[in-house]
């Protein structure tokens, strides 16, 4: 029992500080994901502001809850492939700079190693992702003119949604690499399945019932009802409790890969 007592135990706060560390330091990561978020809202309206500005008579105003429903889909999809490059560099980070070894070697438990990333990566990530959604919050208000702007209710709901989206692929990116050992291609496989598979699997009809399986389904269907026409709810014959059905089985099968691989690599 005392043997397998490491094995099983928690990460500390320590563990999750250092976990988290190690992407703050990667300064490159930090601005590529600032770029992907807070950049891309930023430019979005920065285009809708000018184009309502020099033709007002064709172009409405840039704020308001459609815009910020457009805005929205654009931060799901591009924090997917930000969760992707942070959950597969906190996955595979160690042993691609050849200092897993030496982390198993002081005697602390790789599952506590493995599982210290997942809130130092979420710190991480959900941070600038906050900011991002904060400002497209902010310009959908202060910008709706004569248009309708978004309720607190319909604000709120719209950022939980964005943050339920982008924490379930930073796990999928983090379990996947950790099972796979490589970044790159975790990365690769993440964003050929996000951007381009995924939404031709959901357009298809015929498949009916059966795209319920994917964790995009589920994330549509709990979306807020405000920016259903930014995406395909209803399309999939889900009820909310199969949404968080599938997207509990999807991220418990990946932490449960991850977290055995993790605990059985070769040190």
């Amino acid at each position: 029992m005392t043997a397998l007592a490491p094995s099983l135990s928690l990460p500390t706060p320590r563990l999750v500080r250092a976990a988290l560390l190690k992407l703050r330091k990667r300064r490159g990561l930090a601005v590529t994901i600032a770029l992907l978020t807070v950049g891309a809202g930023v430019v979005t309206y920065a285009i809708l502001a000018i184009l309502h500005a020099a033709n007002p008579a064709h172009h409405g105003p840039a704020g308001g809850v459609t815009n910020l429903g457009h805005v929205l889909w654009i931060l799901s999809a591009l924090g997917a492939v930000a969760a992707a490059l942070v959950g597969s560099t906190a996955g595979a980070g160690d042993l691609g700079a050849g200092v897993f070894r030496e982390l198993v070697l002081t005697g602390r438990s790789r599952t506590a190693l493995f599982l210290a990333r997942i809130p130092g990566g979420l710190a991480f990530l959900l941070s600038i992702v906050a900011v991002a959604y904060t400002l497209a919050a902010v310009a959908s208000v202060v910008f709706a003119g004569s248009g309708t702007a978004p309720s607190t209710g319909t604000l709120v709901s719209g950022g939980l949604w964005l943050m339920l989206a982008t924490t379930v692929y930073f796990v999928l990116a983090l379990g996947i690499s950790s099972l796979a050992g490589s970044r790159t291609t975790t990365i690769g496989v993440l964003l050929a399945w996000r951007l381009a598979l995924t939404p031709i699997v959901l357009s298809i009809s015929f498949l009916g019932g059966g795209r319920a399986v994917l964790p995009d389904a589920g994330l549509e269907h709990l979306a807020p009802h405000a920016f259903a026409s930014d995406l395909q709810i209803g399309k999939f014959g889900m009820s909310t409790g199969l949404s968080v059905l599938v997207l509990a089985l999807w991220t418990a099968a990946a932490l449960g890969l991850g977290a055995w691989r993790t605990a059985t690599r070769d040190a």
